[in-house]
């Protein structure tokens, strides 16, 4: 397990995606600072992204994703 205190790469190909909606939303549903893994896919699939551009809206607002079932994120 790494103890670095880098924030974690967000690949641009997946960011560039990320709208303002779609991050404050991640947000939103972060609130303690995490999102499970279904809570994030279905709301990849409400705004109609791939799964790779939630995960990246959740790096870029700082939310880490637990209960990861598929490893999408």
């Amino acid at each position: 397990m790494s103890t670095s205190s880098q924030p974690k790469q967000v690949d641009p190909r997946w960011a560039s995606q990320v709208t303002p909606e779609l991050e404050t939303a991640v947000r939103e549903k972060g609130k303690d600072g995490s999102i499970t893994c279904p809570v994030l896919r279905k709301l990849a699939e409400d705004f109609g992204v791939p799964y790779k551009v939630a995960g990246a809206a959740a790096d870029i607002v700082g939310v880490k994703v637990k209960n990861c079932d598929l490893g999408c994120f």
